[in-house]
């Protein structure tokens, strides 16, 4: 049974992945349609955000009324439903308006899920689980990529979509009584708690401000490259819109087969390390991106991006107990998860006025800093991990 549970988690963590990168993907095919600017897409972002921000503070609340089978099943047809909104959307307000149950849904199923398997299974599975994210992340942008040049539209797109959602709801709907065998013994484990750390008392503890820092950026990084990645392409380097969403899609390529590697790295390596080594090849591929140089060179760089980006978030949540105990761990987490979707909700839209007000070109650059800040906090941690 354990097997077959695992088998739905994967699902749902390709379901999480596979609207995450539609919008930066579509966005120069979306934009001119709507007459609105180029940086509107950090408009959609933000909200997007914001409801995730929201419906994380209250996942451990919805978990403990509705068991995380529920909340993730319920979470995924939420976000099924906002992309056919998306498809029929006519207005850019539209747009914002699903945006919100978008959002809604994204932060409860991603929390719920992280923390369940944190708290189940090892490095290497939450690492594994983590590429299957990967997975519906690289084709999701391969989905709107044929809608784009087939001239179905991305309407269409965001539809194919949302078919594909609202089949895994179903499978998750009947999986329920799989995690109903679980919820008894997560309910105890959670009510175990002796105390529940305030901020303030979370803020006091050393290294608490370097992790959130670090997944502050981690999260821009990522959230920024994905969708802006296609726009750069387009507006600066001089590629189609049709052929920007399948080289974007490259990131995520990269993430899927650096968490699939990093799964057996996990083995004989530590998380510090790993995390290290993909900051290091964040920085050549940003250097390949950058560089006035032939077309292939943006694709090596966009994937070098993303297997940099792999062991960085799974490493980040498992290293988390042992760098600053069990009993911390919980409260840890979720200011983790808190920092990562602030990050989600203020970088992208920041550089969606610098490409609209300076340059798009700016981007490798907007990227550069974002890595440089991450590996600082990264050292402090480690630092502060040693003798802790």
């Amino acid at each position: 049974m354990i097997h077959l549970l695992l088998a739905v988690i994967n699902l749902s963590f390709i379901s999480l992945g596979l609207p995450d990168a539609l919008l930066g993907s579509a966005w120069p095919a979306m934009y001119p349609q709507f007459s609105v600017p180029v940086s509107y897409a950090g408009i959609i972002s933000m909200i997007i955000a914001v409801g995730t921000i929201i419906s994380s503070l209250q996942s451990d609340r919805l978990t403990r009324l509705l068991g995380a089978g529920k909340v993730t099943a319920i979470s995924v047809a939420m976000t099924a439903a906002a992309l056919f909104g998306f498809s029929i959307s006519s207005e850019f307000w539209m747009l914002c308006l699903w945006a919100i149950p978008y959002g809604l849904g994204a932060g409860s199923v991603d929390a719920a899920l992280n923390n369940y398997v944190a708290l189940h299974y090892t490095s290497r599975h939450m690492s594994w689980l983590h590429c299957m994210w990967g997975i519906g992340a690289s084709v999701g942008p391969y989905i709107m990529g044929f809608a784009l040049t087939s001239g179905a539209g991305w309407p269409m797109g965001y539809r194919w979509i949302s078919y594909l959602q609202i089949a895994l709801t179903a499978i998750l709907f009947f999986s329920l009584p799989l995690w109903r065998k679980q919820k008894s013994a997560d309910q105890a484990s959670e009510l175990s708690e002796d105390h529940v750390l305030s901020l303030k008392e979370i803020f006091a503890i050393p290294g608490a401000k370097a992790v959130m820092t670090a997944f502050f950026c981690y999260c821009a990084l990522e959230q920024t490259a994905g969708l802006w990645a296609s726009s750069y392409l387009v507006l600066f380097k001089g590629i189609s819109p049709e052929t920007a969403a399948g080289f974007a899609s490259l990131f995520y390529v990269g993430i899927t087969v650096g968490r699939a590697l990093n799964g057996f790295l996990t083995m004989k390596n530590s998380d510090a390390k790993l995390i290290t080594l993909g900051e290091c090849i964040i920085a050549v591929g940003l250097i390949a991106l950058v560089m006035p140089l032939p077309e292939m060179f943006s694709l090596v760089g966009l994937i070098l991006i993303g297997l940099g980006c792999a062991p960085i978030y799974p490493c980040t949540i498992h290293s988390t107990p042992a760098t600053f105990g069990a009993q911390r761990s919980q409260a840890i987490i979720g200011v983790e998860m808190a920092s990562a979707y602030v990050g989600t909700l203020v970088m992208p839209p920041l550089f969606g006025l610098i490409a609209n007000h300076l340059s798009p070109g700016l981007f490798p650059l907007y990227l550069m800093v974002i890595t440089a800040v991450m590996a600082i906090m990264y050292h402090r941690l480690h630092k502060t991990a040693s003798v802790l």
